[in-house]
């Protein structure tokens, strides 16, 4: 028996278990603490070509679930790249992210706002690969800023048991709705910024997405998006001189 390879299947077998354990929080979070304000699932396909670090060529399926509870919000997303190929081949793999915060303003009583800050957050993510976790904690910021459905920037300590000490990471994420026409668009994404930790170099994974609301065509608003996604890593997972930089197409169905 190859134990190396049994090793990791066991643990492919275990985040896929505490992906799925996972999953069930996100839609029970509200149940345990009190009822939804809001909440949110997506499932997105995404395909591109010029990859660094394994496919040249590769697709990617999402599942994303976020929702706003009495004390705070949860975001979790769950990737499985190349889910129609053969593992033989291809790179087969399992990335997830969990992501929850508690309003400091709404647990004090205290109104925290200031500026173009409306809400001041605990924040914390849980970064699950089939062969690595790692952890992050530190301070959120909710932002009111005109026409934008949500703006939040998360400072991070951020700490990989593999590396040795820790480092920062900075994360803002976005939404802007706008029209042209009578066409309704959406200009959303995210940024990681993280310091250099261990072995690893300073990274920057920069995903901005510009999408249609093709639903809309047919009264069914903000049910099916199309667009693209455009990818650039700088020093992709921490490695020096890997830099990847590409426009995937992307196709979100929202329910």
């Amino acid at each position: 028996m190859n134990f190396t390879i049994f090793h990791q299947s066991l643990n492919r077998i275990a985040t896929i278990l505490v992906m799925i354990a996972l999953l069930a929080v996100c839609g029970t979070t509200e149940a345990l603490a009190g009822a939804a304000q809001w909440q949110t699932s997506n499932i997105q396909l995404l395909y591109g070509n010029g990859y660094e670090l394994g496919d040249n060529t590769r697709s990617t399926l999402t599942f994303e679930h976020a929702n706003g509870w009495k004390y705070g919000d949860n975001f979790f997303f769950l990737d499985v790249i190349n889910p129609l190929k053969d593992g033989q081949d291809s790179t087969n793999d399992l990335y997830a992210e969990f992501s929850p915060r508690l309003s400091i303003s709404k647990i004090s009583g205290k109104d925290l706002s200031f500026a173009f800050v409306k809400d001041v957050l605990l924040a914390g993510t849980l970064e699950m690969g089939i062969y690595s976790h790692n952890y992050l904690y530190g301070v959120g910021f909710s932002l009111d800023l005109p026409k934008f459905a949500f703006a939040d920037i998360n400072i991070y300590v951020r700490d990989n048991p593999n590396e040795s000490g820790q480092t920062y990471q900075i994360t803002p994420v976005w939404a802007l709705p706008f029209t042209v026409g009578s066409a309704k668009m959406l200009f959303e994404g995210f940024a990681d910024i993280a310091g250099s930790e261990g072995t690893t170099e300073f990274n920057i994974d920069f995903q901005p997405r510009l999408l249609l609301d093709v639903g809309n065509f047919w009264g069914a608003s903000d049910s099916l998006w199309a667009g693209v996604e455009y990818i650039y890593w700088h020093n992709k997972f921490g490695i020096d001189g890997v830099d990847e930089s590409l426009p995937q197409a992307m196709v979100k169905w929202v329910f």
